[in-house]
C-alpha cells in the first residue's frame, strides 16, 4: 500500500506539471478547468487509482486456467457475485491508506478547489462505489474469456490500455475531441473513473449528476448480466484435465 501510495503521488505531480501548463497556455481554463479543479481531478483520480480495476486482472482467471475454478462452483455461493464483492471489498478499504493521503498530501502541496456543500460528497460516494464495482464486474468479463481462452493475458494488457485511456486516467475525457468522447461515453470506463470525478468535485451538478449515476448503474446491470451468462455457458464448457 505504501509502494502504490508513493507511485500516486510520483505520477500525480507530473500530471500537475503537464496539466497545469495546459491550463495555463490556455488562458487560465481549459473546457471549464481551472488549475483549482484540474487539481482536483488529478488527485481523485490518482487516488482511486488503487481501488478501480484498469489493470483487467483478477485471481479467478488464474483459476480459470489451472481449473481450480472447478472447486469454486462446488461451494454453495454464487461465483460472479462472490467474487466481484470480495474483490470490491478489497478495493474500498484500499481506498484509507491510498486515496485520502493522496488527496491530503496533493491539496497541501499544490491546493485544489472542491465543493462546499455536502451534497456532491454525497452523491459522490454512491458514483464511487458503484465505478468501484462496474471496474470489477468488468474486469470479471475478460475473466470468464478463459473459459474459451484459457490464457487471457493478451486481452488483460490490450484491456489495461484501453481501460485507463477512455476512463480518464490519464486527462479528463472532455477533453478529447467530439468524435472520441462519443467513443468513450459509449464504453463502460467513464463510469470507472471520470464520473465519479465529476460528481465529487461538481463540475457536473443537479439532475446532470443524477444522470451520471444513473448511467453507472446501468452498466453496473449490463456488465453483471452479461458476466452471468458468459459464467453459465462457461461453466459447461469448463473441462479440467485429469477429471
Amino acid at each position: 500500500m505504501f509502494g502504490g501510495l508513493v507511485a500516486n503521488l510520483t505520477f500525480g505531480f507530473l500530471k500537475v506539471a503537464m496539466l497545469f501548463a495546459t491550463v495555463r497556455a490556455a488562458g487560465a481554463s481549459v473546457q471549464g478547468y481551472t488549475v483549482g479543479t484540474m487539481s482536483a481531478y488529478i488527485w481523485l483520480s490518482q487516488g482511486m487509482l488503487g481501488s478501480i480495476n484498469l489493470n483487467g486482472r483478477i485471481d479467478l482467471a488464474d483459476r480459470i486456467k489451472t481449473g481450480d475454478v472447478a472447486v469454486d462452483f462446488l461451494r454453495p455461493v454464487n461465483v460472479q457475485l462472490a467474487t466481484v464483492a470480495t474483490e470490491a471489498g478489497k478495493a474500498v478499504f484500499a481506498l484509507i491508506p491510498r486515496a485520502v493521503p493522496s488527496v491530503a498530501i496533493g491539496s497541501l502541496a499544490v491546493g485544489m478547489t472542491m465543493p462546499r456543500t455536502p451534497a456532491p460528497y454525497l452523491l459522490g460516494a454512491v458514483s464511487l462505489l458503484a465505478g468501484i464495482v462496474i471496474s470489477f464486474s468488468t474486469v470479471y468479463l475478460v475473466a470468464v474469456v478463459g473459459f474459451w481462452l484459457i490464457e487471457t493475458r493478451g486481452i488483460q494488457i490490450f484491456y489495461m490500455v484501453v481501460s485507463g485511456f477512455f476512463a480518464g486516467l490519464f486527462v479528463p475525457i472532455s477533453l478529447f475531441p467530439s468524435w472520441l468522447l462519443a467513443i468513450a461515453q459509449a464504453t463502460p470506463f467513464p463510469s470507472m473513473m471520470m464520473y465519479p470525478v465529476d460528481v465529487l468535485t461538481a463540475r457536473t451538478t443537479g439532475a446532470a449528476a443524477y444522470g451520471l449515476v444513473g448511467v453507472q448503474f446501468a452498466w453496473l446491470g449490463a456488465t453483471l448480466l452479461v458476466g452471468h451468462l458468459l459464467t453459465v455457458v462457461g461453466r459447461r464448457k469448463l473441462e479440467v484435465q485429469g477429471g
